[in-house]
């Protein structure tokens, strides 16, 4: 099947003006002006008016359910195709969160296969907030290494609900990932959720001193607090990515946050974003008790994407924040618009 998409405003994410983009089953085939096109089964679509982007890479979601801390029925439900597709989702990073007890990898790993049979292109990261990893195959190399959806291991540091793990079994970890991630040809990434405890990225930091290379380390939920967000700036002229939320807790509006980033100088191809959705966002009080809990939504980016723009963001930088810097971040192709890749498109309004 074939597609000539016709007079949309294309965002590469570089701004390319109005343009045609022909997709060729599942690769985009040509972008350019006034293609003319002669294919069997051609199907043109017009888009004039309309604004085309690469479609959205989101590296943090709860694609089997998140919650739980308020007690089993508290628990969110696995994640549906159509919701990824209304929020232009085409890639997903699936993770675990605070429940490893009554979900696993395996059951992380079988959702996101069944999203790839859907159409969606799924990853995950193998872990969850507890220290030793749970893992698939009882070792985060073997993970690594034979399983090429696994980008990464996901951990919990500055949490209540973390294992508060030392700093040798952090080097540890991403000594594991390096060296099976070298074997595998892939980036391999520590992904590490950040609560809102005192130290912050401090160990993070440390890792980066003691020789890590920092783009194997990948923290997420930055602007959670601001002093938090000021070390995240700091890991960011180092060199590092950065992952805002666009669902989840957060000192100041996350265009707000973003913004100042941007204004710190922290260039902006190293700023991702992603909506940690499907996960739960519980309500502590002064006691530690929970007092409510809600879910993060699944189209929290593309609900934070308008008020990027309304603060003065260029539309092409705010796009990649969506699309080509998470896919450098994690190490993948795609989320550009460009002859050979994958037809990943989102086909937007003005608004």
């Amino acid at each position: 099947m074939a597609y000539l998409i016709k007079g949309a405003h294309v965002y590469n994410p570089d701004n390319l003006g109005v343009q045609d983009v022909l997709v060729v089953n599942d690769k985009i085939a040509a972008v350019g002006k006034d293609l003319t096109v002669v294919l069997p089964e051609l199907e043109t679509v017009e888009a004039s008016g309309k604004i085309l982007t690469p479609g959205f890479i989101d590296q943090h979601i709860h694609v089997t359910g998140g919650g739980g801390e308020a007690g089993f029925a508290s628990r969110t439900p696995a994640v549906k195709l159509r919701d990824l597709i209304q929020a232009g989702i085409t890639t997903v990073v699936g993770v675990l969160g605070t429940d490893a007890i009554s979900r696993s990898p395996k059951d992380l790993y079988a959702k996101m296969q069944s999203l790839n049979l859907e159409g969606l292109r799924a990853f995950m990261h193998t872990g969850a907030y507890a220290v030793p990893s749970p893992t698939i195959t009882r070792s985060i190399r073997d993970d690594m290494a034979f399983i090429p959806a696994i980008l990464g291991v996901k951990i919990a540091l500055a949490d209540h609900r973390g294992s508060y793990p030392s700093f040798q079994e952090l080097l540890r970890i991403v000594s594991d990932i390096r060296v099976s991630s070298l074997l595998a040809g892939k980036k391999g990434l520590l992904h590490v959720h950040l609560g809102n405890l005192p130290e912050g990225m401090s160990q993070l930091l440390e890792l980066c001193d003691a020789g890590i290379p920092i783009h194997h380390i990948s923290p997420t939920h930055v602007a959670r607090t601001e002093p938090l967000f000021e070390q995240a700036i700091a890991f960011a002229h180092r060199g590092g990515h950065i992952d805002v939320t666009s669902g989840g807790s957060r000192f100041m509006p996350q265009e707000q946050a973003i913004l100042h980033a941007l204004e710190a100088q922290v260039p902006a191809e190293r700023i991702t974003i992603s909506s940690d959705g499907n996960g739960s966002v519980p309500r502590f009080n002064a006691q530690g008790i929970v007092e409510g809990l809600s879910a993060a939504p699944v189209a929290g980016n593309l609900n934070l994407l308008p008020r990027l723009i309304d603060v003065g963001i260029p539309v092409s930088q705010a796009i990649a924040m969506l699309t080509a810097n998470v896919a450098r971040s994690l190490g993948i192709s795609g989320g550009v618009l460009s002859a050979g890749e994958r037809a990943d498109i989102c086909v937007l309004n003005d608004d």
